[in-house]
């Protein structure tokens, strides 16, 4: 089956898809979205565990510095689309927002459904076709685009954009699949990885506290000796190492896994620096001056993290309180102030947030988001080599780069 031309075919229902098919209705081009699953925005409605952190109430500086790649390239897009541009689009689509700790925007409602409903609503209020299909390849005659080929015929167009997302979470469609699009047409696909991902580690006493969750803890990661993270939040121990949003947060810095050497330090009492520490630790001892050591933590630290300690600290478990030398206290502040755990290696991609990597920047408009291979082809999403820090940026990166799209297409006329 070949159907009627249409301006533009949108390959993936993503965030970025869909309002780049959004922009380009308004502009009063005709539109088809290509997504295969059940409900547009499949990814989107889980995001944020369910609350759809859609952006981020910062200026664009800041965004920028939330992306570890190649930001610059976001420039353009971010600067006609920054966050308050977002914020607006979805109170414009009836979507009340709330803004939390760290900026971060939510719906009111808590319910990422209700971001992924309005865009839907809109779609349809603009006459924009969902084509319930996978595309399988893109078609051009003479360097530019003709037509998308699916599973179920051919779908004639003047442009195409490549939305379908990257390899995370790959039962929501995000599976790489446009990846071998764009490859077909002669793209660069810069190496995939995780990213804002839980770590594996090889220190069997994360799995012995595995279910274990830490609150008020500042992590820092180094990336062999050079501190490439530190924030304070939420951690928790896996039986396959860490995660939590620290963890998450921290994976998104590790860039060369593989190559270079990572390790995670843990200060289980950042509110006290070593010298308030050791006073605590010393009068928890004059507090149970007859007592093992073994059984004087119980006011410093979890049951469940008590017998670990026990062990990292080189204090044999029972020693009574009163014996513990001034050394050995010092290294017991040590290890509360970084607590190790080595990193041996990412959680499989189809448990990350987003995938870094994917079509290399260079050959793509900054602007327009155009092909700068074959004319008439626009990417937009995690598609391309782009990713960020949690907090909404990776959504903004959405946002901003499937607008731009959707105002450039067909701009000639």
């Amino acid at each position: 089956m070949r159907t009627d031309k249409t301006d533009l075919v949108v390959i993936g229902g993503g965030p970025s898809g869909m309002i780049c098919a959004i922009r380009a209705a308004e502009r009063g081009k005709s539109v088809a979205i290509l997504d295969a699953n059940r409900q547009l925005g499949r990814k989107l409605r889980i995001t944020g565990k369910g609350r759809c952190n859609l952006t981020n109430d910062c200026d664009v500086k800041t965004v920028l510095q939330n992306i570890p790649g190649d930001g610059r390239f976001l420039y353009s897009a971010l600067t006609r689309f920054p966050p308050e541009k977002t914020m607006e689009f979805f109170r414009s689509l009836g979507v009340e927002l709330k803004t939390e700790r760290g900026n971060r925007v939510f719906p009111v409602s808590d319910k990422a459904d209700d971001v992924a409903d309005a865009l839907v609503k809109r779609l349809s209020a603009l006459g924009v076709h969902v084509l319930r299909t996978r595309a399988t390849k893109i078609l051009t005659e003479e360097g530019a685009v003709c037509a998308v080929e699916t599973e179920s015929g051919t779908v004639s167009c003047r442009a195409a954009a490549l939305c379908t997302g990257g390899r995370s979470y790959p039962l929501t469609g995000s599976n790489g699949e446009g990846y071998e699009i764009a490859r077909a047409l002669g793209h660069t696909i810069v190496p995939t990885r995780p990213s804002l991902v839980p770590l594996e580690s090889g220190d069997a006493y994360c799995a012995e506290m595995q279910g274990f969750a830490l609150k008020n803890v500042a992590l820092s990661a180094y990336e062999d000796d050079k501190l490439i993270y530190k924030e304070q939040g939420e951690m928790l121990f896996t039986h396959f190492g860490v995660s939590g949003p620290l963890v998450l947060s921290a994976s998104a810095h590790m860039r060369r896994m593989g190559e270079a050497r990572y390790r995670l330090f843990i200060d289980l009492k950042p509110a006290l620096d070593e010298k308030k520490l050791d006073e605590r630790i010393l009068r928890d001892f004059d507090k149970y001056a007859n007592r093992a050591f073994k059984n004087a933590l119980d006011d410093l630290a979890a049951r469940s993290m008590i017998p670990v300690l026990l062990r990292l600290s080189g204090i044999p478990e029972d020693t009574k309180v009163n014996s513990i030398t001034r050394e050995q206290r010092r290294s017991l502040v040590a290890l509360f102030k970084a607590f190790p755990v080595s990193v041996s290696g990412f959680c499989p991609i189809d448990e990350a947030i987003v995938t870094a990597g994917g079509v290399c920047t260079k050959e793509i408009n900054p602007r327009t988001m155009e092909s700068k291979l074959v004319s008439g082809l626009y990417l937009a999403g995690e598609i391309l080599d782009l990713d960020a820090y949690t907090g909404g940026f990776n959504l903004q990166i959405a946002w901003a780069t499937g607008h731009a799209a959707g105002e450039a297409i067909c701009a000639d006329e």
